[in-house]
């Protein structure tokens, strides 16, 4: 089940406060700004910095 566009029009990056956005494979969370990916988890978002990995260009 992917994440409600209600939700992630709430969800913001814990590190920078930018918009998130679904990956490609729906599998995280990008965000726009510092390109960290948080994991989704049984239709969970894992939004914990220690959590997340950054992806590169």
């Amino acid at each position: 089940m992917p994440i409600s566009k209600e939700l992630l029009d709430i969800l913001v990056c814990p590190l920078c406060r930018k918009e998130v956005e679904p990956t490609p494979d729906g599998t995280g969370l990008k965000c726009v700004e510092c390109r960290r990916v948080y994991p989704i988890r049984d239709d969970i978002p894992v939004m914990l910095i220690d959590e997340a990995q950054v992806e590169e260009t």
